[in-house]
């Protein structure tokens, strides 16, 4: 199969899963290459067609062992036509239970056909300076497993002549899905420090910061724990209050401080299940 355009359809609050596929797609070499960025919230309602010409490839990140909510609802938004697909997940040093296994079966419901996918490792949401978890991921290492694994694709597309030579991907989960965890829950702004410069505004997946005259307010209900607004902020600002997020973080870094390495799964012996 001959695939001169690649999609890269991501929801990745952070930056992490954009950066992997950006990495993979450099490595597949495609003559073009198109972003579909499904993070902010004015992506919610975009319907998009992908035609079977393209190669997909799809990523978000792992919160509690399952894809977040509102990056699930905005790739419902996607039709696909026997697209060939290259799924992504990336998680923070923990554990990707059934996300990339609920990405696999999503993406079959909307006309993708998956040929690979992948698990990465980027730096945890609630990571900090003095409390490391993943910090610094995806590294130069990641990076170089990135591109290679989009060299290996490439080859295995260039073996086929069409999507039904495609084998089915072994992905790892189960069934039912993980049950998701909910927190009432979100960061706050510590008002002598902000600047009301809109960075958390513009960061934020759900919409669920606003500037309210001289304060910051956060609508809780909408928050995800995906720590934009908190990475992104340049003063510094954007805090979690009390000890519940930092005594997860606290637990994180003394049980996931062991590097793991990315996984990658189909394409036969090329991307063995690790």
């Amino acid at each position: 199969m001959d695939i001169k355009q690649v999609r890269l359809i991501s929801f990745s609050p952070t930056g992490t899963t954009a950066i992997i596929l950006k990495n993979i797609a450099e490595g597949i070499g495609a003559e073009q290459v198109e972003q579909m960025n499904l993070t902010l919230p004015q992506s919610a309602q975009q319907k998009t067609a992908v035609p079977a010409e393209e190669l997909a490839l799809i990523g978000a990140p792992v919160y509690g062992g399952r894809l977040p909510v509102d990056a699930v609802k905005r790739l419902q938004q996607i039709q696909a036509n026997n697209t060939p697909a290259v799924l992504v997940v990336t998680y923070g040093n923990r554990a990707f239970e059934d996300a990339l296994l609920e990405l696999k079966e999503l993406t079959l419901t909307l006309g993708f056909v998956p040929l690979a996918g992948a698990a990465f490792i980027g730096e945890h949401s609630f990571a900090t300076p003095e409390v490391p978890i993943a910090n610094g991921r995806p590294d130069s290492e990641d990076v170089e497993k990135a591109v290679d694994f989009g060299r290996r694709v490439k080859e295995h597309l260039n073996a086929v002549q069409s999507f039904k030579e495609l084998q089915d991907v072994p992905i790892p989960g189960n069934h039912p899905y993980k049950e998701r965890h909910s927190m009432s829950i979100a960061p706050v702004t510590h008002a002598s420090a902000c600047t009301l410069c809109g960075t958390c505004v513009s960061l934020c997946p759900t919409g669920a910061i606003r500037i309210d005259g001289e304060a910051v307010l956060t609508t809780t209900e909408l928050c995800i724990r995906c720590c934009a607004c908190i990475k992104g902020c340049p003063e510094k600002a954007r805090i979690w209050e009390g000890r519940t997020i930092a005594d997860i973080a606290d637990r994180l870094h003394q049980n996931c401080s062991r590097r793991k390495e990315p996984e990658f799964f189909g394409m036969d012996a090329q991307a063995p299940i690790c």
